[in-house]
């Protein structure tokens, strides 16, 4: 028998499916009142929400209310906001099928996914909860000896929140769990397509104990642009926190260059996972699997480029398309899912671009390579035009989500997965002979976000992790985020960390005060 379709009806807590915007307290329509945009679920096409439009005029009420805020927030005690953070954290585990079931809804990702992002999320609202009260100064050796030197941390101010689709619920609380438990007052500005994820943290917050003004959320889809702006080049708002595209954040840094805002960016990832030939086979594929189809491969440490020591290539290509047909392809409420249809149509475009630019440089599609036929509502094959040289990618005759798990052999440095990501379940294999080449071949990229090493050497992990150009390393495994460990890039990945240690001290200053203590 057929398993029924889940959809927003079969949330429990209606609470959690507010269709406005929240500013000082009150959940709110644009106040144009005339602008909406619609929520889709990616694997039927069907809307799930319409919420509204707001704009620049919004979000500076947004960030009025924040600066309003902060001014009682910032005096709370470490100890205070700790607990609301914890009590957050207790209401999203608590909440959890239903978190669980929006996310999968509006993103597409399997229920299991979801369910493991509502956990992973929450951990971060519980860390940054102790976080919050180890905040210390220090006490600075003068070299004058009629002088005193200590230091202290203080809450930087308004912090605008931006964050992406394909973890609507985890960039969240790892962003603002970290900017209140240090004490800032923040807007949230979640993106179009996943909205509802964040407003069901703003709810569950709220019944958390936050204080009107110390969360607000801006709502919108066809003018993030303005709103982003506004966000940027507002005075009142101190720090932007930041996670999507490398181009987008550019230009974000451009417009906060006016008021000179502290920033943390976390942008586009072009992470290289190298196989060596002294790798355990299980433990390769199995990370492989995970670091590549994870959120259907559209993660920002997504495994992009597949890097394979010669001498188990072949070998590796087999067991990995072994594992793939195991996979099940399917709307993320079906069970036994584990790949989902993509977030956007332009998604599946851009696969096939990535995969007919391999083949005319001479790939070979050795399994899948296509959008997916009967997976949904008025799903047909997508048709591609190679006819024509001058024409590049895809034309479909209607709209596709879905892409088959593909895998290509013979990859080279002038494709465009070499250079770009492709944010779908497409792995590309190239072969590599030494550890110098691959090193070299990794590093090859404009971006440094994640990597993986599988190498049962442990010298090797440490020689080739020290020496890859990237933010982070996961050796002998297929993701790399802990609410524990700083994450984060370098080069055109952006600056900044969130998680870890070091993900408060992003929405804090430093003070120093010099006392005299001479007769």
């Amino acid at each position: 028998m057929a398993t029924q379709k889940k959809t927003l009806d079969d949330v429990k807590n209606k609470s959690l499916l507010r269709h406005k915007g929240l500013i000082n307290g009150s959940w709110v329509d644009s106040s144009s009142g005339k602008s909406t945009f619609d929520v889709v679920d990616p694997a039927t096409l069907d809307v799930l929400a319409t919420l509204p439009e707001m704009d620049k005029h919004d979000t500076a009420l947004a960030v009025d209310a924040a600066f309003e805020a902060f001014k009682t927030f910032k005096k709370t005690s470490a100890r205070s906001r700790a607990r609301l953070l914890r009590k957050w954290s207790d209401l999203c585990i608590e909440n959890a099928d239903d978190l669980a079931l929006i996310m999968t809804l509006e993103n597409g990702k399997p229920l299991t996914e979801a369910k493991g992002e509502v956990v992973y999320g929450a951990s971060f609202l519980e860390w940054f909860a102790t976080q919050a009260e180890m905040v210390h100064g220090e006490v600075v050796p003068p070299a004058n000896l009629g002088q005193r030197i200590v230091t202290f941390k203080q809450p930087i101010g308004v912090a605008a929140c931006l964050a992406p689709w394909n973890f609507p619920i985890a960039m969240i609380t790892r962003k603002c769990g970290a900017a209140l438990a240090a004490g800032c007052t923040t807007v949230w500005k979640p993106a179009g397509e996943t909205p509802m994820s964040a407003i069901a943290q703003a709810v569950l917050a709220e019944q958390a104990g936050f204080p009107k003004g110390s969360i607000n959320l801006i709502t919108s889809l066809t003018t993030v642009a303005e709103v982003g702006e506004e966000l940027c080049k507002n005075p009142k708002v101190h720090k932007v926190s930041f996670t999507g595209s490398t181009r987008v954040g550019k230009l974000l840094m451009q417009q906060c260059a006016s008021t000179l805002k502290k920033l943390s960016l976390e942008l586009g990832g072009n992470s290289p996972f190298i196989v060596f030939d002294d790798a355990k086979m299980d433990t390769a594929i199995q990370a492989c699997i995970m670091g590549k189809f994870r959120n259907s491969g559209q993660t920002c440490v997504t495994a992009n480029r597949i890097f394979v020591q010669a001498g188990i290539y072949d070998e590796f290509a087999k067991q990995l398309i072994e594992r793939i047909k195991t996979l099940k392809v399917g709307a993320g409420t079906e069970d036994g899912v584990f790949v989902g249809p993509l977030t956007h149509e332009r998604a599946v475009e851009k696969a096939m671009n990535h995969v007919e630019d391999a083949k005319k440089h001479g790939g070979q599609v050795i399994y899948g390579g296509k959008p997916m036929e009967g997976m949904g509502k008025g799903y047909v094959r997508a048709c591609i035009i190679l006819e024509d040289e001058e024409k590049e990618g895809l034309v479909a005759d209607s709209l596709v989500q879905f892409f088959e798990p593909t895998v290509i052999t013979g990859m080279k440095k002038e494709m465009l997965t070499t250079r770009e990501e492709t944010f779908a379940p497409l792995v590309g294999l190239y072969k590599f002979e030494t550890e110098e080449e691959v090193i070299e071949l990794a590093n090859d990229c404009d971006v440094g976000l994640g990597s993986f090493v599988i190498t049962e050497n442990m010298a090797r992990s440490w020689r080739v992790a020290e020496a890859l150009e990237v933010g982070m390393v996961g050796v002998n495994l297929g993701m790399l985020s802990a609410c524990e460990s700083p994450f984060g890039g370098v080069k055109g990945s952006g600056f900044g960390r969130e998680g870890g240690t070091q993900g408060i001290d992003e929405y804090l200053i430093t003070k120093s005060m010099l006392i005299n203590v001479a007769n």
